[in-house]
Formats: structure tokens, sequence, C-alpha cells
């Protein structure tokens, strides 16, 4: 059995065609079909349901696919973090842009003392790419947003979290000249609205939110964002509405830099949660986790 087949099997779930996964894995589909029948041959049954219109693993395949995952995972671990003195090895930790410059810097510096002069390396991605960075042991700690919406898809029996904190996203505007809000949340006439793309979880969020709600307001695009940070800043310069993370906001709106607008309705609620293998990392990753459940607690 080779190691690359395994890792054709993980890439074929994650692309949904045999097509698809070839490209990805820069083989011909014939060459590719080859390799996933020789895993079969190895594994004594198959693993795909051929027989379907769409890709379908078989129980077996399943089974198979997990055990990829976690092998993968365990050999990335392995290389990376080498038996002997871990002490000095970074804690690698994957996070979004807008985490990262919120609720992460928190909680760095909460857990200053405990990581004293050891080096910390922060990814920054979207949640589908910081989950596959903490599945396949690129990544010590995950820190990340949890909303039904989100649909995060970690297997519990690999992985554990903790609720972190609890966030809200603020719907804001800037003051006018008189120190009112510029912008209003109406449902008679549009008010300029800065959206994320889709692509980011804030933007899905968004998008649910406004589409559950029996009368939304009435808004019109103005600047659609890729980023919080851009958001925020065109909302300080009154461009437009924003729904910002409380994080990032209530400083400016306790100064009156800008306001909050509707009420407890017009928030998205969600969490922020820290997530980790369950495997043991070294002792003072695991001091580390235990502290950041301690500070859950207070």
């Amino acid at each position: 059995m080779q190691l690359k087949w395994l890792e054709d099997l993980l890439a074929l779930a994650e692309a949904g065609t045999l097509a698809k996964a070839a490209q990805q894995r820069h083989v011909t589909h014939p060459a590719f079909g080859r390799r996933i029948r020789a895993l079969e041959a190895w594994a004594g049954t198959p693993l795909i349901d051929r027989a379907a219109t769409t890709l379908r693993f078989t129980p077996e395949g399943q089974a198979m696919l997990e055990a990829a995952r976690e092998a993968l995972a365990a050999l990335a671990t392995a290389r990376r973090r080498p038996v002997g003195d871990t002490e000095d090895l970074p804690l690698r930790i994957a996070t979004g842009r807008t985490l990262a410059r919120t609720l992460f810097a928190t909680w760095y510096a909460r857990m200053a003392p405990l990581i004293g002069s050891r080096p910390v390396q922060v990814s920054t991605r979207v949640v589908q790419e910081t989950t596959s960075l903490l599945e396949n042991g690129a990544a010590d700690f995950m820190l990340t947003y949890f909303h039904p919406v989100l649909a995060l898809r970690l297997d519990p029996r690999r992985f554990t979290h903790l609720r972190l904190a609890d966030e809200a996203l603020w719907p804001v505007s800037a003051p006018d000249d008189q120190g009112r809000a510029l912008h209003a949340l109406s449902r008679r006439r549009p008010s300029p609205w800065l959206p994320y793309t889709t692509s980011l979880a804030l933007g899905r969020l968004l998008e649910d939110h406004l589409h559950s709600q029996l009368k939304p307001p009435r808004l019109r695009i103005a600047i659609e964002c890729d980023s919080a940070d851009a958001a925020h800043e065109f909302a300080l310069r009154g461009f437009g509405i924003a729904w910002l993370p409380r994080s990032m906001v209530a400083a400016d709106c306790r100064a009156g830099r800008l306001h909050k607008l509707g009420d407890r309705s017009d928030e998205i609620r969600l969490e922020v949660r820290l997530y980790r293998p369950r495997r043991r990392l070294p002792a003072w990753v695991e001091a580390l986790w235990e502290a950041s459940a301690d500070m859950t607690s207070e």
C-alpha cells in the first residue's frame, strides 16, 4: 500500500468527483482511477459505490476514509514534532483574519505568562482551510466562530473544543454632523450596505440572518467586502451599514465613532470556540489548554 493512495482518497472525498480529484492530484483521470482501484485491491473490498449517480463511499470506504485522515494527520504531526524536546517548537494556531485581530489577541495576552519566550505561529485562513489545517495535523489549536449555519465538520471522536467566548455581529453606522446615526435600518427606504462575500463565514451568517427575517430592512449594496477590517473602515467613513463583531466595534460605539442600530433582534449571536485534537500535545501546550478552560469559567 502506498501513502499516496490514502492522499488520493482524501482528495476524492474533498473534490466530489474522480475528474476533479485527478486534477487536484496532478494526474490524468485514468491514472487516478487506477490508483483508487489499487487501494480497493489492497483493502479487499470496493470503497466507492459505482452504481450511484454521484460520488458515494461504501461503508468500508467511509471507514477507510476515516483511517486515512487519522493516519495522515499522525504522520504529519510526527514529521513536524519530532520525539524529544518540544519546548522550543512553535504553537501553531489556525484562525480567521477577524479573530486574529480581536479575540486571539485577547487570548494571547492572557496566556502570555505560560507562553513565555516560546514562538507562536498564526495562520489566518477561511474556516474551511483552518479546519483542514487542524485535521491534517498542521495546527495544534483552531480558533473559530461557531454557529449552526456554518456547519463545521469536525469528528468529535478526534477533536474537542472549549467555548471561549460569546460574540455578536452588531449593525453599525457612522454618525452624521449632528451626532445621530447617518444610516438607519429601514423597512421603507433602502440604506447603503457593506456586505461580506459569501466565501466568508460572516457573510454566510449575515445572509442567513437577513433571509430568515419576516420583514428584513431594505438595503442596497454599496461595497462588498472580503474582510471585516475593510467593512469596519468603510463604516467609519460613513459609506454604509456593516454588521461587525462586537469585540471590534464596542469601543467605537462607546466613543461615538459608530452607532449601534436596531435592537437585539437585529444582532447575530454566535460563539467563539477553541478546537484541538484529542491526542496528547506537548506538556506546555496542554497547560495552555487547561488555562484556556479556566478562562472560560471566569
